[in-house]
């Protein structure tokens, strides 16, 4: 008697006819992407497999909070020292720069940093505020109109246009010092000079070719089947702008905006090029100044009191800004 041997049944065949078998080859799939998944979590020093074993994590922990605190220590030290700095007497900072008050608290520094005439940059600070909200202004408005108009709108000529861009990051800032300078002391439209006001920093500033890139790589990104069903209903050019794109584009706005805050209040060598009076002199500019005119404690005052303002917009905007979901519920999967 002959036995008629059935041919081998393939998974495509099993799975589509229902068969009991199907579980089987799921399983084997299964199995196939498990060494990859345990791959990507096991990508580091330690392996998931090591941070089970109770010697490991005994030994790790311990690492990581001496690692935490040697971060802190490097970055938040300096700061801590400036603000101790800010409220001791000069004598003290020189013979004990490290010790804690050792004859009490001096506030009179941070007084007399703020309101003294010799001093006195409490206008600095002020100028310092109009600086850089100014260019955060300018910057901000260049780079999302240029990125929306290269990348959303995009005319025939727009990769042109994004490689002379991108070629002007090529060109070093310090080369373009003497023309920049030149443009502002004889501006092509205004005529007058625009020399020792605030323009002459704004202006400058909005041509930030990074920027522009940096918007117009994440305009690229956004998807278009929004814009496309916005232009349906009737969304003009600008409606689209400001309606779609803005409001899907927060995470880039905080990071531009933090760049270009932070980039103004430290920005010294074209301020004090083109604000030579210092009347409109930012703290950038105002402080390097008046250091030999004035004792060490009242100056280092003035160093903590122009911190603040870095230090308060990174801790209030940072997650409004950085952490926030511009493209939640934007397309329906």
């Amino acid at each position: 008697m002959t036995s008629v041997t059935q041919p081998a049944a393939t998974p495509e065949v099993i799975s589509a006819t229902g068969g009991a078998a199907a579980p089987e080859v799921r399983s084997r799939r299964f199995l196939s992407r498990a060494p990859k998944e345990a791959e990507a979590q096991d990508r580091g020093i330690i392996s998931s497999m090591d941070w089970r074993r109770p010697g490991v994590r005994a030994a790790m922990r311990p690492i990581h909070v001496i690692l935490l605190i040697i971060l802190i220590i490097v970055g938040i030290g300096p700061l801590l020292w400036l603000a101790k700095s800010a409220i001791t007497p000069t004598q003290d900072t020189l013979r004990e720069p490290m010790a804690l008050f050792p004859n009490g608290v001096d506030w009179t520094a941070l007084s007399r940093a703020w309101s003294d005439p010799q001093v006195g940059i409490g206008t600095q600070f002020l100028n310092t505020l109009w600086v850089a909200v100014g260019s955060w202004g300018v910057q901000l408005l260049v780079a999302t109109t240029g990125g929306y108009a290269l990348a959303v709108l995009r005319p025939k000529y727009a990769k042109i246009v994004n490689g002379l861009v991108l070629g002007t990051l090529f060109v070093p800032a310090v080369v373009l010092l003497v023309p920049l300078y030149l443009i502002v002391l004889h501006p092509p439209v205004i005529g007058a000079p625009i020399i020792n006001t605030f323009w002459a920093v704004w202006l400058p500033a909005g041509a930030n070719a990074f920027n522009i890139l940096l918007m117009t790589r994440f305009f690229n990104n956004l998807p278009r089947e929004v814009f496309e069903a916005a232009k349906t209903d009737g969304a003009g050019p600008f409606r689209l702008f400001w309606s779609i794109v803005l409001p899907m584009s927060r995470p880039i706005l905080g990071v531009v905006s933090v760049f270009a805050i932070i980039n103004a209040w430290k920005d010294y060598l074209w301020p004090s090029l083109v604000l030579a009076n210092p009347a409109v002199q930012p703290l950038s500019v105002r402080l390097p100044l008046i250091q030999p005119q004035i004792e060490l404690d009242v100056f280092l005052a003035a160093l903590a009191i122009s911190t603040l303002i870095p230090i308060v917009l990174f801790l209030i905007f940072q997650g409004a800004f950085l952490r926030s979901a511009g493209l939640g519920g934007a397309v329906k999967g």
